[in-house]
């Protein structure tokens, strides 16, 4: 059983004096990396111009904008006013404290800015971002796993995992290998198989069908992830806000995936690049 097994994993890798190396940091360095190989790979492979200047730009763009994003979003959307009381604590990240729509908020803001700064179409730059994400998402639940944070509710499921401290000692949903496995590898997997069509599909065919697929997967996990204790649930005993931030998700992702099969329009890198 699970919860024999990993109720005690250190989420610290390795400490030397006053250097840290944590699981959680350590996912965000891998996811950052997946999103950099995986766009650049399918640029190639969709023969559009995409060097190593304009990765390089569209890189800084999101990295900046998924810390920014997803700091601000838990702030707003988590922070239950404790920030607006503690300012101080505003740039603790050390402390935790991210929100996952509040990073892709900040990446999507992110992307704006290299699309203007590249040339490249924005849905194009969308659409090489979203399909290695879900890498990112693996990496970063499974990291909340080993931080014994963001668990579910209680379960007699033989799957069940104690994770103590706040979380008590009884046998809970591991909603953070559940999001691993729906956000991470089935959402990485369904973009991957969609994007070996030659010639790849129109522009905004995947951070549509990102925006759908993770807000389903969400709100469907939210139903056994315990609510986060500053806010509990919303409305009744179900409604959390993760499922609240979720359905304007896929929302958008329907509107972005008719606009994508009307419009039919072609990936497209660099300007004066030939599209292959």
């Amino acid at each position: 059983m699970l919860n024999d097994v990993f109720q005690n994993l250190d989420p610290i890798i390795v400490s030397i004096g006053p250097f840290v190396l944590r699981w959680y940091g350590l996912a965000y360095a891998l996811g950052f990396l997946c999103f950099a190989l995986v766009a650049y790979r399918l640029a190639k492979r969709w023969k559009i111009g995409f060097d190593f200047d304009a990765l390089l730009v569209v890189f800084i763009c999101v990295i900046a904008g998924v810390i920014i994003g997803a700091r601000a979003g838990f702030i707003l959307f988590y922070g239950a006013g404790y920030y607006f009381e503690h300012p101080e604590a505003i740039l603790a990240f050390w402390e935790g404290g991210m929100s996952f729509h509040g990073g892709l908020a900040g990446a999507l803001a992110g992307g704006l800015v290299a699309a203007k700064l590249t040339g490249i179409p924005y849905l194009t730059l969308a659409d090489l971002g979203v399909i290695g994400a879900p890498l990112g998402l693996l990496f970063g639940r499974v990291a909340n796993f080993i931080n014994g944070e963001l668990w579910g509710a209680p379960t007699e499921a033989s799957w069940g995992v104690v994770f103590g401290g706040l979380a008590g000692a009884v046998p809970r949903h591991p909603t953070q290998l559940y999001e691993a496995l729906l956000e991470g590898i089935v959402l990485f997997t369904v973009l991957l198989l969609l994007s070996r069509k030659a010639p790849p599909r129109p522009r905004g065919t995947f951070i549509g069908v990102f925006l759908v697929l993770y807000g389903a997967f969400r709100f469907i996990i939210e139903f056994v992830r315990e609510p986060d204790l500053q806010l509990g649930y919303l409305a009744g005993t179900w409604f959390t806000m993760g499922q609240l931030l979720s359905v304007p998700m896929m929302v958008a992702g329907a509107l972005v995936l008719i606009y994508a099969v009307r419009k039919k329009l072609p990936q497209q890198g660099l300007p004066d690049t030939p599209t292959g």
